[in-house]
């Protein structure tokens, strides 16, 4: 598997960022107060995160099929996203229109199978 590497790089250093500003925050709040701050923080978007899945997309998300993609793909995946809608950005040409497609199909196949439990 290849990475993209301007992506990767981006993505490092957005993480590098949220490292260091990370750090200047919690040096300023003090241990127990950024630990509450941040405990809020995880279980409200954990909560949001369930809810619009249940509430939008009707169907669990990724976290219950496959844990580690949950955790190390799907940001990257969210990043290059957000590159492609506000930049247009593509690893290669044709990146997003063959994403677009293997969604479309993992989609059919999904609404197949919801389709035949209900039958």
């Amino acid at each position: 598997m290849a990475m993209d590497k301007k992506a990767g790089t981006l993505a490092a250093f957005l993480c590098f960022l949220c490292w260091v500003s990370s750090g200047s925050i919690a040096s300023r709040l003090g241990f127990s107060l950024t630990w509450k701050v941040v405990l809020v923080a995880q279980v409200f978007c954990w909560i949001w995160q369930f809810i619009g899945h249940g509430v939008f997309e009707k169907r669990a998300p990724a976290l219950l099929d496959n844990i580690s993609q949950a955790f190390l793909m799907a940001p990257f995946f969210v990043l290059l996203e957000v590159l492609q809608k506000v930049y247009g950005y593509e690893p290669y040409p044709g990146f997003h229109a063959s994403v677009l497609a293997k969604i479309a199909a993992n989609r059919k196949e999904w609404e197949a199978k919801k389709q035949k439990k209900h039958s």
